[in-house]
């Protein structure tokens, strides 16, 4: 499992949460930020996939590989 942080430009509307695998959408004054849990690397592209489909600026990423639940 990975524990990530995506930052993307500008605004996303919550509901838009299931399309990003459940991810926490948190909004700050021109950033959206994307947190929570991923499987695999492979999930991590398919999520950085969908921010790049919807035409987004991405600002940043970080992951952290959990092993057993904690980082």
């Amino acid at each position: 499992m990975l524990n990530v942080e995506i930052r993307i430009k500008g605004h996303i509307a919550p509901h838009w949460s299931d399309w990003f695998a459940g991810l926490t959408i948190t909004q700050t004054d021109d950033e959206t930020i994307l947190t929570g849990e991923v499987d695999d690397q492979a999930a991590l592209y398919g999520l950085l996939a969908r921010v790049r489909d919807l035409g987004l600026s991405l600002v940043s990423v970080n992951s952290v590989e959990m092993i057993d639940g904690r980082q």
